[in-house]
């Protein structure tokens, strides 16, 4: 006989494993940083962020938490199931104003042809971190580049000297600097195109995102990102997980350049028909 378990039990028990995980990951930083961990370094004594990183999280379906559920092609069955997962929201609230709020209603119920992912559009910031890909840190003292898998998506964070953000783009316009071993990203200029995740989580072009950084041990991040969008949002919110470093001999970043899988669901009825 199965046991049905009601959905505030279900809520309940997620909000405990959720700060049970969040109490675990502080823990583990506040033992790194006593334990004096061994952080590897560039030649000027900066953290070295070098490699391939992934998150291995269900972020990128929810930022919430949220249990396992049916896709939405119906004839791809398990193939497009939705995952079980932990939010990574801080509280697992997301503080969205009151139209703000109905229009991700919308955008979850119109989730298949809505989000920008189904179309291979860029993914943005800080989505483009915990989509299942990994992406690659190339860093020198005056720049840092981030190379995503997904699409092909680049950025460019500034270290010393950045210049004006020329116009609002996908990846937006990013200026670092390192607090201690921390790296601080500074996110702007992004446009109001991308979603946060495939449930309808979504932003303004207001958006302004402050990333950090900060090793756990030689082959784990503490990623955090700090959302302020006032036209979306009430007030500030804040994400976290660990990113991990790909330890694979042969670890290297493939191509996943989707474009041309599109292509038919966006330009398919422009082919021109035979006459009959």
């Amino acid at each position: 006989m199965r046991t049905l378990v009601g959905s505030a039990a279900v809520a309940a028990l997620a909000a405990a494993a959720a700060a049970s995980i969040a109490l675990d990951l502080g823990a583990f930083k506040a033992e790194s940083e006593a334990q004096a961990i061994q952080v590897r370094r560039t030649g000027d004594g900066k953290t070295d962020f070098n490699g391939i990183w992934q998150a291995l999280n269900t972020a990128n379906w929810n930022l919430q938490d949220h249990p396992a559920g049916p896709g939405v092609v119906v004839e791809l069955g398990a193939l497009d199931a939705v995952p079980a997962g932990l939010g990574v929201v801080e509280g697992n609230d997301i503080p969205y104003l009151p139209e703000a709020a109905a229009k991700r209603k919308e955008n979850f119920e119109n989730r298949l042809t809505a989000d920008p992912e189904v179309k291979c559009y860029l993914p943005g910031v800080p989505r483009a971190t915990y989509m299942p890909y990994p992406f690659q840190i190339a860093q020198t003292p005056k720049y840092i580049l981030m190379a995503y898998e997904y699409a092909g998506a680049t950025r460019t964070i500034y270290m010393d000297g950045a210049p004006p953000s020329p116009d609002d783009s996908w990846m937006g316009h990013s200026v670092g600097h390192f607090e201690g071993d921390t790296l601080v990203v500074d996110v702007t200029s992004l446009n109001d195109r991308t979603w946060f995740d495939r449930s309808g989580n979504f932003h303004s072009d207001a958006l302004h995102v402050v990333e950090r950084y900060t090793p756990l041990t030689s082959d784990a991040l503490a990623y955090e990102a700090t959302i302020e969008d006032p036209k979306v949002f009430s007030r500030p919110w804040r994400i976290s997980m660990p990113l991990y470093r790909r330890l694979e001999k042969n670890a290297q970043l493939l191509e996943f350049k989707c474009v041309e899988f599109v292509e038919e669901l966006m330009y398919g009825h422009l082919r021109k028909q035979p006459n009959k």
